[in-house]
């Protein structure tokens, strides 16, 4: 199987699965995230478990900072459309929902938010990110509710399978939660699960990163989010950084990693994203994570000169 994407050209082959290309061939044409923030918190950081949060996560919590300055998620993705239509021309459009824990409210609560996002022009699905200790089935039950009508992806930041990585980093449940929350979701067929998964986590040699991969293959997620571990100002992994304790993939090293992994995962596992994208005002290390299309293109190169694809070591 071949996938097909115009970086240098319209016969450029794409050797993943890749989800830009997946969201067009159900809609039929180019379809948006636009990132919203729905005003929530963590139980990593508001003290239900820690207020430090993961290691490598501020206080922004990927966040936008736009409902504290008083946006509504309707007024968030009215924005977010404005520069989508211009850049992309996209006419569709999915609510991310991406700043801390997405489902950590009540009920109702969460329902209002969900309903907010759906009701406005041109959106057609929504992904809701969380973490897998945050749901429970009154919850999907909820999300399963808009998929007559709406794409929905559940996205579960797992960042490792490996316990003593969980521990190690602050993330405050271990990998038997994320278990259990893929098996919340799984009779829940219209409703798609994507697992974050995190390279260059401190200790992890690369045998347990693309251990990662088997365990997701196995666990029959239908997407994946690959990132790179960079270091972001204020973090416990910058002061880490700092004190010479921690240091980060090198470009190369990280590409040769990705293809691997992408190598390990199923051709039917839609893969979301392949490496991270820091704000460069945030910014520590590496100073290369900075070019993203660098890597992406790197990547590709990568999988054309090995001759190989995503899935090919399940062949």
């Amino acid at each position: 199987m071949e996938w097909r994407i115009n970086l240098a050209g319209p016969d450029r082959i794409k050797r993943y699965s890749d989800y830009n290309a997946y969201l067009r061939n159900l809609f039929g044409e180019r379809v948006q995230k636009i990132s919203v923030d729905a005003g929530l918190t963590c139980p990593n950081r508001d003290g239900t478990l820690s207020r430090s949060g993961c290691i490598y996560c501020n206080a922004k919590g990927s966040g936008t900072g736009a409902f504290a300055r008083g946006l509504s998620i309707a007024r968030q993705i009215e924005a977010g459309k404005i520069g989508a239509q211009k850049k992309y021309k996209a006419r569709k459009f999915l609510a991310y929902f991406q700043s801390f824990t997405n489902t950590y409210a009540p009920v109702a609560h969460l329902k209002a938010l969900y309903d907010e996002a759906l009701s406005c022009e041109g959106v057609v699905g929504m992904a809701v990110g969380t973490r897998p200790d945050c749901v429970d089935k009154e919850k999907i039950d909820l999300l399963d509710t808009y998929t007559k009508d709406y794409l929905v992806w559940l996205e579960y930041g797992l960042q490792s399978a490996h316990d003593a990585t969980l521990a190690l980093i602050n993330r405050g449940h271990n990998f038997k939660a994320f278990q259990t929350a893929v098996a919340l979701a799984a009779p829940k067929k219209r409703l798609n699960v994507c697992a974050h998964i995190i390279l260059g986590l401190p200790g992890e040699t690369r045998a347990m990163m693309l251990e990662n991969a088997r365990i997701l293959a196995d666990l029959g997620v239908n997407g994946v989010k690959i990132h790179l571990l960079y270091v972001v100002r204020g973090t416990a992994l910058d002061e880490m950084y700092r004190q010479g304790l921690y240091s980060p993939l090198e470009q190369q090293a990280y590409v040769d990693l990705v293809c691997d992994f992408l190598e390990r995962l199923p051709k039917s596992v839609i893969i979301q994203r392949i490496t991270g994208d820091p704000h460069p005002d945030e910014l520590v290390a590496p100073l290369w994570s900075a070019r993203y299309r660098d890597t992406f293109n790197m990547i590709q190169h990568t999988l054309e000169a090995r001759e190989s694809c995503q899935g090919k070591c399940l062949t």
